[in-house]
């Protein structure tokens, strides 16, 4: 997915976020989805652009994989959460990762993840630790189920990928109540 120019890598992803704009303030399955559940106010697509935006900024993954990965975390939440199908021109590996990533609860996460790939092992970490950033409305029992999950998935991230940027923020916050 390696683009020739920065401009054209630009320009792919302006339309990937157009695309996850649309799809959470237009598109929700109910109006809850347009909104991030800490306050029901920030719009939801701060989620994805924060997962996507971090990723990008990690030079330790390689370039093809941040391109594609920054993509599917635009998207990840868009067969879950709305009912705007992805762009029918996604590229085949963009459309594979956010359906790996696609769970119908966090129970079924909580027990699928670990047969999925690397590649969707460290996306669902970025996915993960943000939910954690804005978790304040978690109650103990379900800010430590997610901290336990993110503990274990930091630690399997770790050790397919290395010392990574996500895992120094994921490894700060992942601390049980």
């Amino acid at each position: 997915m390696s683009h020739d120019t920065p401009q054209a890598w630009s320009r792919e992803l302006l339309i990937a976020i157009m695309h996850a704009h649309s799809a959470h303030s237009q598109h929700g399955n109910t109006s809850d989805d347009n909104v991030r559940f800490h306050d029901h106010k920030t719009p939801y697509l701060v989620h994805p652009l924060w997962c996507a935006a971090t990723l990008l900024q990690e030079p330790k993954i390689p370039i093809e994989l941040r391109q594609s990965g920054a993509i599917a975390l635009l998207w990840h939440d868009t067969l879950e959460d709305t009912n705007l199908p992805l762009p029918s021109e996604s590229p085949e590996e963009v459309a594979r990762l956010v359906e790996g990533m696609t769970f119908t609860s966090f129970a079924e996460e909580q027990s699928e993840i670990w047969s999925r790939s690397p590649e969707i092992k460290l996306l669902k970490l970025y996915d993960k630790v943000s939910n954690l950033l804005d978790g304040a409305w978690m109650k103990p029992e379900k800010w430590n189920a997610y901290v336990a999950h993110t503990i274990r998935l930091t630690s399997e991230v770790e050790q397919l990928f290395g010392q990574l940027g996500i895992i120094k923020i994921a490894k700060a916050i992942a601390v049980p109540k």
